[in-house]
């Protein structure tokens, strides 16, 4: 399990504001996977707040701490 290159950042359940995060981080040079089953974004607007409508954000393990502080500063209703 120690050979997995990425780590998971923070789980949503708001696929619009995971979209907004990964662009947030790419832009500052983090590389950003977005993780959700294939249901839950196939049917997203029925099942928003559920389980299926989670999405996972995974970052580099090397570039975790700065994903962390980036995270801190992330705000996309200002």
């Amino acid at each position: 399990m120690s050979d997995l290159k990425y780590a998971l950042l923070i789980e949503l359940t708001n696929r619009l504001q995971a979209d907004l995060l990964e662009g947030y981080l790419e832009a500052h040079g983090v590389d950003t996977e977005l993780f959700q089953e294939s249901v839950g974004h196939t049917i997203y607007p029925v099942i928003m707040n559920s389980a299926l409508g989670r999405v996972q954000v995974f970052v580099p393990k090397e570039q975790l701490k700065e994903a962390q502080e980036l995270l801190q500063e992330f705000s996309p209703e200002e």
